[in-house]
C-alpha cells in the first residue's frame, strides 16, 4: 500500500471520489456526507487546503492501482482544538466501491497508524458522522474509544481516538 500526496490539478478526481462515495451512503440510506454529491465552497476550500497542505493522499497498491483517497493531519483545530498530546488525524477515507468489503479501510487505517508509531505519536484520532451508526461501531471494533462530540454547521460529529502503543 502506497499513500502518494495529491497535487492541486488532482481535486477533481478527489472531489469524485467524494461523490461516489456519498452517493453509496446514499443508498443505504444513510444521511451522511451528502453534502460532497453538490459542494458548497467552503468544503472545497478545505479540500484545497489540505492539499497544499499536503495532508491528502491518494491511495494505492503496489501495482499503482488506485485504492483511495485519505486526509492524515498533525492537527484538528476544526474538530478537536488545541491538544498536548502528539497526534495524527484521519480525515476523508473514501475506499472505491469495487474493493469495498475486502478490509481496505482496516488495512489502510492500520498503516497510518504505524506510520504514526514510527513518528511517536501518542494517538490516531478521527471523527464520524453521528448519523452513520454503522460507521462509528466499525471504529469502535478497530480499538477507537469514544472521545466527545462536536457538532457543526453539515452535521454532528462523534470523536474517536485510539492510544498508540
Amino acid at each position: 500500500m502506497i499513500f502518494i500526496p495529491i497535487k492541486l490539478k488532482d481535486l477533481p478526481t478527489v472531489l469524485n471520489l467524494f461523490k461516489e462515495a456519498a452517493e453509496r451512503i446514499h443508498k443505504m440510506n444513510i444521511d451522511h456526507w451528502q453534502y460532497w454529491k453538490n459542494p458548497p465552497k467552503e468544503k472545497i476550500q478545505w479540500v484545497k487546503e489540505g492539499i497544499k497542505n499536503k495532508e491528502f493522499f491518494f491511495i494505492e497498491d503496489t501495482e499503482g492501482l488506485l485504492i483511495g483517497v485519505v486526509r492524515i493531519l498533525q492537527e484538528d483545530l476544526r474538530y478537536w482544538g488545541k491538544q498536548k498530546e502528539k497526534a495524527s488525524y484521519i480525515h476523508s477515507l473514501v475506499v472505491q466501491e469495487k474493493y469495498n468489503g475486502k478490509g481496505m479501510g482496516t488495512k489502510i487505517i492500520h498503516e497510518i497508524e504505524k506510520k504514526a508509531h514510527y513518528a511517536n505519536t501518542s494517538y490516531l484520532r478521527l471523527d464520524a458522522d453521528a448519523k452513520n451508526p454503522k460507521l462509528c461501531k466499525y471504529y469502535e471494533n478497530l480499538g477507537f474509544e469514544k472521545a466527545g462530540i462536536k457538532e457543526l454547521q453539515l452535521s454532528t460529529y462523534q470523536l474517536y481516538q485510539k492510544k498508540i502503543l
